[in-house]
């Protein structure tokens, strides 16, 4: 499964958790990791992965987003991961919880 895959890839190279889902009482930073869709051909797979980092400030948010997109896309990643490219990031603060975050969105072929 591809979001494990991540989650295993990613928690132990950043200073913050990394979650599946927004925890019940979060901490103040942290990284939530959110598969949007699939797609599978010729045994190959290829998985939109939305990776949410939230911050006490909006800037604190963007740059752990910046972090998040170069482990990504730069890092040394598991073998099963053929291809990974940035879709796109945004702001992307929660209305509703009021709390800051940004989004990045990768296209990531796997197997």
């Amino acid at each position: 499964m591809i979001e494990q895959t991540v989650l295993d890839y990613l928690t132990p190279l950043l200073n913050v958790a990394v979650y599946m889902e927004v925890p019940p009482d979060p901490p103040e930073a942290f990284v939530v990791i959110e598969k949007t869709g699939s797609s599978l051909r010729n045994h190959i797979y290829t998985s939109t992965l939305a990776i949410q980092s939230y911050g006490p400030t909006l800037l604190a948010a963007a740059t752990l987003s910046e972090e998040v997109k170069g482990r990504v896309l730069y890092g040394a990643l598991p073998d099963e991961i053929t291809r990974v490219s940035l879709n796109g990031d945004y702001n992307f603060t929660d209305t509703e919880t009021k709390r800051y975050r940004y989004q990045a969105v990768f296209d990531i072929t796997h197997y």
